[in-house]
């Protein structure tokens, strides 16, 4: 069976499985204790992350020989690593305690999927299986324009502001379908938002070098204000952690502010850590173009003559 033909039916396969019944994986309940070996095994998320996994073999197996071929084994080690991640956040200790106990916990887990699993899928995904999707006449533009760094920024930050008003985030404390909802959205707009930086495609280009480091600075203010809005609140903004189940004796408020913390600055820092890098590369390819502007080109043989770049002007890989 050609490699193609069984990459997509090992695809097709995983998807099947995870329509499967997974009644045996379901919560066990509120008042759970928390131990290491409190894993959630929400069947949603075990669905939802299997089915993804099928398509995207599918996906690669329905590629031309020349272009599956061309797709580098650190895509999809960057793929895996995104879903890894979402089943880390969703499914280990991390999503009970923040379910159930401290909304430190709930915070951390929400920036494991913003900040980590997001970036790793949108990296991990070959151009190709992207040029495929935008073969659609009216897909091409809609994307163009979810991901153009305007809107990706309103969406990103208008998302997160509004999830995270007390009446919405009790919401979802209290109902587990619109948690899911929660979750689901933080992970969409997650990967919109890293777009002008980490676009695979130039049919949905980066941002120039500068335009990167202007977007990543100003995504950095509106996280932080909420964090900063959270920490510093004189009470409690969430009645659901107030009757929650206390550990290592931290009180409602105090809990607030360390989950308010990492909103405000490893959430921040992280925008400030891709802004560094996003410097040195620039600083990079300004001296190897000038380097490569000094040799003519007519001066490399025709084998060994630099072909232009395929993917987006710039940015990380």
């Amino acid at each position: 069976m050609p490699a193609r033909r069984l990459l997509c039916a090992l695809g097709v396969a995983i998807a099947a499985a995870a329509l499967a019944p997974t009644a045996a994986y379901a919560h066990e309940g509120h008042n759970r204790p928390l131990t290491l070996a409190a894993w959630t095994w929400d069947p949603t998320v075990i669905l939802g992350l299997v089915a993804l996994l099928g398509l995207y073999l599918c996906g690669l197996g329905r590629l031309p020989d020349s272009e599956r071929a061309a797709v580098p084994p650190w895509r999809v080690a960057l793929f895996l690593g995104g879903l890894a991640t979402v089943f880390l956040a969703l499914e280990s200790p991390l999503d009970l305690a923040g379910d159930e106990y401290l909304f430190t916990f709930h915070m951390l887990q929400h920036q494991l999927l913003m900040m980590v699993a997001a970036p790793l899928l949108l990296l991990g995904t070959p151009p190709a299986l992207l040029r495929r999707l935008l073969e659609g006449r009216s897909v091409r533009p809609v994307a163009t324009l979810l991901t153009s760094a305007p809107v990706a920024f309103l969406a990103f930050n208008a998302t997160v502001w509004a999830w995270h008003a007390p009446a919405l985030y009790e919401a979802a404390l209290r109902h587990h379908g619109l948690h899911i909802v929660q979750h689901l959205v933080f992970i969409a707009v997650a990967v919109v938002m890293w777009w002008p930086i980490l676009s695979p495609v130039p049919e949905l280009p980066r941002l120039s070098y500068p335009g990167q480091m202007l977007y990543l600075f100003l995504l950095g203010i509106p996280m932080s204000v909420m964090g900063a809005l959270i920490t510093l609140a004189d009470d409690a903004l969430y009645p659901f952690y107030t009757t929650a189940r206390r550990v290592w004796g931290l009180a409602p408020l105090v809990d607030q502010q360390i989950g308010g913390l990492i909103m405000w600055v490893p959430g921040g820092l992280t925008f400030w850590v891709v802004m560094t890098v996003v410097w040195f590369r620039w600083s990079l390819r300004e001296e190897t173009g000038d380097a490569e502007r000094a040799v003519p080109l007519d001066a490399y043989p025709t084998r060994l003559r630099p072909s232009p770049r395929g993917d987006a002007p710039g940015g990380l890989p």
